[in-house]
């Protein structure tokens, strides 16, 4: 037997319960005129106020938008979702009068962090082209994405601790065009941790500038193949290494 007391599930429950914003509100939802699109409008909670998109303070607001900014959301049941809003300009006494900082996206970027996150999961299994048609979006909101997730990764990412690395080329594009790429291959933890244009002393020495001389130097293992190139620089920077050649 049904329960047919229980409310009706509205979709501003639904993002409520998925992407809440404590100084926020949903408010009305409605589909645009051909149908193909859902618009969410948000509110700022009443007697909330703006942050400074300069000092993230918060401050007391200078003015509002005349029009509604649209940010790009996470698509429903195959509808294309925007987020609407009236961005809110803040007098802030250390920044002046700045526009607010809002907490789905960064910047005056138009694409929802969340929506930005999805596209980018997707393109780990898709091509770019293939997840941009079937998400109705084009090719450069998922190579944005992708760079976006990438940028916050190499920026939090630990380097400390890497105690076996392997390094090999992979062929790419025509006429034998390589790229360097090196691992993070440690007993439960196993990473890519970079990647260089060509298979040259130049190219691999860029992986351990990027590591840097301290943390080479703790570096216990390293596995590669006899490409002398490599075989040089594992020997100027990770002398202290096994070497293990396949």
């Amino acid at each position: 037997v049904h329960n047919t007391t229980r409310p009706a599930v509205q979709l501003r429950t639904i993002l409520n319960r998925c992407h809440h914003f404590p100084s926020f509100v949903y408010g009305k939802e409605s589909f645009n005129e051909d149908g193909t699109e859902v618009h969410v409008e948000v509110r700022p909670r009443k007697g909330s106020k703006a942050i400074c998109s300069g000092c993230d303070r918060r401050r007391p607001t200078y003015d509002t938008a005349r029009t509604q900014r649209s940010f790009e959301f996470v698509p429903l049941w195959g509808y294309v979702v925007f987020l609407l809003y009236f961005m809110r300009r803040v007098d802030c006494d250390r920044c002046g009068v700045t526009v607010e900082r809002v907490p789905w996206a960064d910047g005056k970027n138009r694409t929802c962090n969340v929506y930005r996150l999805f596209l980018a999961r997707w393109a780990k299994r898709l091509s770019w082209s293939e997840v941009a048609e079937i998400h109705r979006t084009n090719w450069g909101v998922v190579c944005r994405a992708v760079r976006w997730v990438v940028a916050y990764g190499l920026t939090h990412r630990d380097l400390d601790n890497v105690r076996a690395i392997g390094v090999d080329e992979i062929a790419v594009w025509k006429g034998h065009k390589y790229l360097t790429v090196v691992y993070q291959i440690d007993a439960g933890l196993r990473r890519l941790l970079w990647v260089g244009r060509d298979r040259t002393e130049e190219s691999f020495t860029g992986f351990f500038t990027m590591l840097g001389a301290a943390r080479a130097k703790t570096i216990e293992f390293v596995a590669s193949d006899m490409w002398l190139p490599y075989l040089k620089v594992i020997a100027m920077f990770a002398a202290q290494a096994i070497h293990v050649l396949d």
